[in-house]
């Protein structure tokens, strides 16, 4: 049997690292994708990964990227998984500077990584494209707005590329966690308040890098003929964005 082989972007920590380890675990290869160089190197001790150091909101890195991935033979799944937050204000009290930074990552950085990746996809006969979004997509909420926003954008842009894409024999599936709590997502929103970014997940049990994973290593490996189109999964404790109960 071929082996498979994916690529996973932002793979350093959290959701990226977590789908690198599961992937491996069943039998895929997989190249890696993160800025930071020690914890790629630390990911690929552990798991055996390949791995390639790259900013997706460089067009050279990309580019190298592709080059790289290219060399390395055929590419069946990408996962999109890059991304993330910045700030917690109304937005009539929002830096621009912010919104900018967060759609670049959120989705001009995906956009430029599928598109160099997108011909050696399909060219090997049973290519998925994996979008790791958010139900901030789906649904707004207040002091967020800017990651809304870009979280929203992602969401169309993954259902107009499946639009575009069917036929081609390219799955293009979307993977929307609500609240997960890994090491970094909620401190880098706040700026690095420990205190602000703990209380976020106080009172409830949150999904964890692992439970997204499960969801990614899942869609990946149903029937080729079978695309998830989305997949909201969130803890029990949150019903929606303005609805979660914790306990006291």
């Amino acid at each position: 049997m071929t082996t498979l082989r994916a690529v996973v972007t932002g793979a350093s920590s959290g959701i990226g690292r977590a789908t690198v380890v599961r992937l491996r675990a069943e039998g895929w290869d997989v190249v890696a994708v993160a800025r930071r160089e020690a914890l790629l190197a630390e990911l690929a001790h552990v798991t055996g990964c390949d791995t390639v150091v790259a900013d997706v909101t460089s067009a050279a890195d990309v580019a190298a990227l592709a080059a790289h991935v290219e060399a390395g033979g055929a590419l069946q799944a990408l996962v999109n998984n890059a991304g993330g937050a910045v700030g917690w204000d109304l937005i009539g009290d929002t830096d621009p500077a912010d919104w900018t930074s967060q759609y670049e990552l959120n989705v001009v950085g995906t956009v430029r990584v599928t598109q160099a990746l997108l011909p050696a996809l399909t060219r090997s006969g049973r290519g998925d494209v994996v979008m790791v979004t958010s139900t901030a997509g789906h649904e707004p909420y207040e002091n967020g707005a800017g990651y809304v926003a870009a979280k929203a954008a992602a969401v169309a842009m993954t259902r107009t590329l499946r639009m575009e894409l069917t036929g081609t024999g390219v799955r293009v599936m979307e993977i929307a966690p609500g609240m997960v709590h890994t090491d970094e997502f909620s401190l880098h929103r706040f700026g690095g308040d420990t205190a602000r970014a703990a209380a976020v997940y106080q009172g409830i049990e949150p999904l964890v890098a692992e439970d997204v994973a499960d969801a990614v290593a899942w869609a990946l490996t149903r029937p080729h003929h079978v695309n998830i189109d989305t997949m909201v999964i969130r803890p029990r404790e949150q019903a929606g964005a303005h609805k979660v109960v914790r306990r006291t």
